[in-house]
């Protein structure tokens, strides 16, 4: 046996001690400084989103053939003539359309920082008015939508994944077909089908808990196929993961596998795609609203676009944009609770 020299038996100690850590632990965790600037240049980059939406918002209406004026008397008068210089001169000192394009793009900025989108041309109200008189029956059929979307996909994914090749390729079918279910097709569907045909639900949707439903499922059908795709992925790889064998050793069985188990791992996709989802359900509400008559933003909608109303037409825009990008940004911290190992990036 070759001897060791007192140096050589001297380093050994040291060199362990300083690899012992590194070894541990060779990915240190990111500090709640790092969490702070993350989140801080995600809160940046959607206000800078924000900013865009309105922007593009305000220059549409600069970019409108003929005279503002005009356009606003027109609207009120319900038909088109000619105007009298004192009757524009009235509107351009109302609303300050002859101030710089600059100053009247400032004021609007600053308008919409303090919760002013101006006042509509048709109604004489202010938008934040007329918008927040129909915002709540729309948030309540987009939550509703999403709310079916998650039950429809939650159950559809544990039943038919990894359940053999033949089961799982139809559910995986069934995903993209739904996906791509056009919204304005779906409703008259399920309104021929159970409105008027088995009469299960009223025709005239309304604000009562039945007639919701028809409406949400429109919505929610496609978006549930949207995630479903995504979460089937996810949720195969899991089946195969070593915590699964782990659970089935101890006796645990397919269901509760399957629920508690690897359905938390997989729907993370999910739920990064809600804060999307929001935003999407919000905008599909301009056809669900129409199509079974509820009241909502959608309806308004329409009818500032065939009035040409563009106050209330920016002012919807840019309040979706804002509940879009602000329901991403929430997503992003929220997701990461649900699966420790995610970190913000």
């Amino acid at each position: 046996m070759t001897p060791t020299s007192s140096s050589e038996q001297g380093a050994a100690p040291e060199q362990g001690a300083a690899a012992g850590p590194i070894a541990q632990n060779p990915i240190r965790p990111r500090g709640g400084r790092a969490v702070a600037i993350t989140l801080l240049r995600k809160v940046g980059a959607a206000l800078v989103v924000l900013w865009g939406a309105a922007t593009v918002a305000f220059f549409a209406q600069l970019a409108l053939p003929g005279d503002r004026a005009t356009t606003i008397l027109n609207i009120r008068a319900g038909q088109a003539q000619a105007r009298t210089p004192e009757e524009l001169a009235q509107i351009n000192q109302q609303y300050g359309l002859t101030k710089p394009v600059i100053v009247q793009y400032l004021d609007y900025l600053r308008g919409l920082v303090a919760g002013d989108f101006g006042t509509s041309y048709q109604q004489y109200r202010p938008v934040t008015a007329v918008i927040g008189e129909q915002l709540g029956s729309t948030l309540t059929l987009s939550l509703t939508a999403i709310a079916f979307a998650w039950l429809i996909m939650v159950v559809w994914v544990t039943l038919t994944a990894g359940r053999g090749p033949r089961l799982s390729g139809f559910g995986s079918t069934v995903d993209v077909v739904t996906a791509g279910l056009p919204a304005y097709w779906l409703g008259i569907i399920l309104l021929l089908v159970f409105g008027l045909g088995l009469h299960w639900f009223p025709i005239i949707s309304g604000s009562s808990p039945a007639g919701i439903v028809l409406p949400a499922l429109t919505l929610a059908i496609p978006l549930a196929g949207f995630m479903a795709q995504s979460v089937r992925t996810e949720f195969e790889r899991s089946l195969d993961q070593p915590f699964v064998l782990s659970a089935r050793m101890r006796g645990m069985g397919e269901w509760g596998i399957r629920l508690r188990h690897v359905l938390r791992h997989a729907v993370i996709p999910a739920v990064t795609l809600s804060g999307w989802a929001l935003g999407a359900t919000l905008s599909g509400a301009v056809i669900v609203e129409s199509i079974f008559s509820r009241p909502g933003i959608g309806s308004v909608l329409v009818g500032a676009v065939n009035a040409q109303d563009l106050p209330v037409v920016t002012g919807i825009v840019t309040l979706v944009a804002i509940v879009y990008v602000a329901a991403n940004l929430i997503v992003d911290v929220v997701y990461t609770l649900i699966d420790p190992r995610l970190e913000l990036t």
